[in-house]
């Protein structure tokens, strides 16, 4: 069973450029999928924009961004980060889920998604948003 956090930066139309810069200082692996490539565009403005991506370097470092759509409430200094938890299986997410639910408001319901076989947000009693999902792999861009 392998668990680990990643934090994950929300952004509102920066998450490409600033994902590129991370990549141009800690090298390694970059990946960006974008709201059309996912096939989910509500606002055909944002279909470039970054549903996901990630830096993942050899030394370990990672992180995470996306760009928060329009229709979301979003401002640079209330909600800047998620943490994001990742596990390899449906099980082991399931059960840190449930345990991380209690006294939590749900944003998305534990569920399959396009993207993970279970992907689920959620804010804690403490005002910390997590992002759960089960690990796959991507190709780098």
């Amino acid at each position: 069973m392998t668990v680990q956090t990643t934090t994950h930066l929300n952004f509102r139309g920066d998450a490409r450029a600033a994902l590129t810069f991370y990549h141009s200082v800690f090298g390694g692996a970059l990946t960006v999928i974008s709201y059309q490539d996912m096939g989910a565009v509500d606002d055909p403005a944002e279909a470039d924009q970054v549903v996901w991506g990630q830096v993942a370097a050899e030394n370990g470092f990672r992180v995470m961004a996306y760009d928060v759509p329009t229709a979301r409430p979003w401002s640079r200094g209330d909600d800047p980060f998620f943490v994001s938890l990742r596990g390899d299986t449906a099980e082991e997410v399931a059960v840190l889920w449930e345990r991380l639910v209690e006294g939590s408001t749900v944003v998305a319901p534990l569920a399959p998604s396009q993207w993970a076989p279970l992907y689920g947000m959620l804010t804690d009693p403490f005002g910390v948003t997590w992002v759960v999902d089960v690990a796959v792999e991507y190709s780098a861009a």
